[in-house]
Order: structure tokens, then sequence, then C-alpha cells
């Protein structure tokens, strides 16, 4: 286990490069972006808009698939307010969202916008969420599956030439093993949660086909016939950060977390994935299969962006990094119908044993690495 020299990245993230200083591609993509001709890729995206335009046939030039968000603020008001452009949202909405999570949504709706929100069936989301946790480690890769493909989905429907996304996980998260750099954002299910986007992958026992429609995402070349085409914001607009988009969408009517304590969730942002608690359980099992959680994560973006030391980020990292409260468990365990005492003999056999051991006083796990410090894994 490696970690980057420049921010807390370790190279156990599945597709993060490290290059021969040390350092990991998201780093490097960051600093690539510091050199961008930012006129030349403005000019690049009003092409983009321009054509979008040209080639809206019912009414809207994009759409914009959101879920109430710091990003999602900042994706949709953009596109609106400084590309011009006709935006339909598509909201993907999750079983078991927050109360903060529905204001910030209808928030965002109240600037001036339509909406479809889709809701997929949740006795399915739970029987999956349940299966993915016991197969995978990650309740959360089947729900991963609609949140996207409804975009693409909409899009094909109402002939709508161009989809919005909003980061590039090649350059802001540094998975350059699994996708490529750039604004293009047809590639979104390589990702390795979707893993090809196929609906066929979630069939089981009770579960058919035709149960899975919202979880199919739309066949690239038949997007392509049609005409539409998909970016990533984040490519195009110097703007963009995780910084300056959750300033931008405070500013615009975003709530964050209630009541919130890093100590409880694992975050040390208040406004960081905020719609579903469930998945603050989620990012707990990331930290025992990789040795890093949302707390990295933050970090990492906070130092390339010059908000945080990457002293600071150890600091943090080390006080919250796959903390989670008894309670957010037990409300996940009660979703799905199991005992905490499952939940633990689930979550034990995905815990990675050369990253952590055993506490023998407290009987859960703890890390044998020292965050920034290289490891041996033995």
């Amino acid at each position: 286990m490696k970690y980057c020299k420049k921010c807390v990245q370790p190279d156990t993230r599945p597709g993060i490069v490290f290059d021969e200083e040390g350092v990991c591609s998201a780093c490097r993509a960051y600093e690539d972006r510091l050199r961008v001709n930012w006129t030349e890729r403005e000019a690049e995206l009003r092409e983009i808009v321009e054509w979008a335009k040209a080639n809206s046939r019912r009414g809207f030039d994009c759409a914009v698939g959101v879920s109430g968000g710091k990003d999602s603020h900042f994706q949709a008001l953009y596109v609106k307010e400084q590309l011009g452009l006709e935006t339909l949202l598509v909201n993907c909405a999750p079983d078991n969202i927050s109360e903060v999570g529905r204001h910030n949504l209808e928030n965002l709706v109240q600037h001036g916008f339509d909406m479809i929100s889709l809701r997929p069936n949740p006795k399915i989301e739970r029987a999956l969420s349940k299966h993915a946790f016991c197969e995978y480690g990650n309740f959360v890769k089947p729900l991963e599956y609609p949140l996207y493909a409804s975009t693409f989905q909409v899009a094909l429907k109402f002939g709508i030439p161009l989809i919005v996304q909003g980061e590039n996980p090649a350059e802001t998260l540094g998975i350059i093993g699994f996708l490529d750099p750039g604004g293009d954002a047809m590639n979104w299910k390589n990702t390795p949660t979707v893993a090809g986007g196929s609906a066929a992958d979630w069939i089981q026992e009770g579960i058919e086909l035709r149960d899975l429609q919202f979880y199919q995402f739309p066949d690239v070349d038949e997007l392509r016939e049609k005409n539409i085409r998909a970016i990533y914001l984040g490519h195009y607009a110097k703007e963009w950060s995780n910084t300056g988009n959750t300033q931008f969408a405070i500013a615009r009517g975003l709530k964050g977390r209630p009541g919130h304590d890093p100590g409880l969730t694992g975050r040390i942002n208040p406004y960081f994935s905020i719609d579903v608690d469930l998945k603050i359980v989620n990012q707990m099992l990331k930290y025992y299969k990789f040795g890093f959680g949302a707390t990295t994560d933050e970090a990492c973006y906070d130092i390339r962006e010059g908000q945080m030391s990457r002293e600071e980020g150890i600091r943090l990292i080390e006080l919250y990094d796959g903390k989670v409260g008894d309670r957010y468990i037990q409300e996940w365990c009660d979703y799905v119908g199991i005992s905490i005492a499952e939940f633990w003999k689930v979550t034990d056999r995905w815990v990675n044993k050369k990253l952590f051991e055993r506490d023998t006083s407290t009987g859960r796990w703890k890390p044998k690495f020292k965050v920034g410090e290289d490891f041996d894994e033995g």
C-alpha cells in the first residue's frame, strides 16, 4: 500500500495509477488542469452548445441528471444561466431519501426547471442491495445503474441531443485504469462500480429482466445513431471544483446535513453526499476493503485545490475515515431485513486482513497501516 506523495490517495483505489515520482493520476490531472487554455476549451464548449440548440427537436436542448446536491446545483444552473440551454432535469429518486435531500432537490427545481423523477421499485432495490452487500461488499453497486442510466434513457425517449454529466472520474479520482480523461461522457459505464451497465447483471431468483428496465444503459451505438452526445461539464467549466461547487450551491439555497458529526458519518464536509444516509455505511465497507473512505476522498480534493495541507488531511483521515454511527448501521439492517450480527458476519468477510486486524479490546477492526506512510502488506 503506497500513498501519493502530493495528496493522501492510496494505490488501493481500483484504477488509480502512480507515476515514477510516486504521484497519483488524479494529482497529475489537476496539474494538467492548471495548464489548460480555458479560452480554447470554452470555445469548444460553445460549439457543443450551439450544436445542441441546432439539433433540439422537442424543446429541450439538454438533459442533466441530478440528485439535488452541490454538484447538481452547479451543473443545472450553469447550463441554464451560463450556457443558455433549455434544460430538463432527470432525477432517479433513491429509496430512503433524507429530509435534507428532499429539500435540496426541491430547492433546485424551484430555480425554474422542468424535472422528470424516476422511482425504481423499492422492493427490488432492497433485494438487490442485500444481494450486493453479500456478493460484493458494496450494497450501493446496483443502485448506481439506474442513477446514471436514467438520464440517457430519458434523452433517448425525448430526443434530447445533449446529456450533461458532472465530473469525469478519470480526472477527479484518477481512475485512468478504467476511463479515459476528457469531455466525452459516453464512457461512464466503464467505471468499476457499474462495470458495463447491463441490467442482466442483477437477474436473480424472483427478479427478471423486465423488472430491471431502469437499470439498463442504452446502447452507445443507438445513442450516436439518434445524434445524442454526452459531455462532462467538469472538463469544460473552469469554475468546476469541489469547494467552488459547494460554495455556489450554498449561495443558491443548498442545506447541509443537520447536526453534522464527522465522527458518526465519516465525512468532514456536511454538504457531501447527503441525499441518502445509508451511503454512510457503504463508505465504511469501502474503508475496510481498500483502506480509505469518504474522508480520504474529501481530503484529496481539498489538498489538490489548496484548501488543506497534506498534514491536516492525514490528521482528519486518522480521526474520521471509515467512522459510522451505530444508528446508521441499524437503519441499514432494518432496511434490508437482517440482524446486526448478520451484518458484521458479512462485513468481516470483506475486511482486507492485510490492512486491518482485530482490536481485542473492542472486537472491531483497526488499521495496521499509518495514514500517509507506505505500508508493506506482506
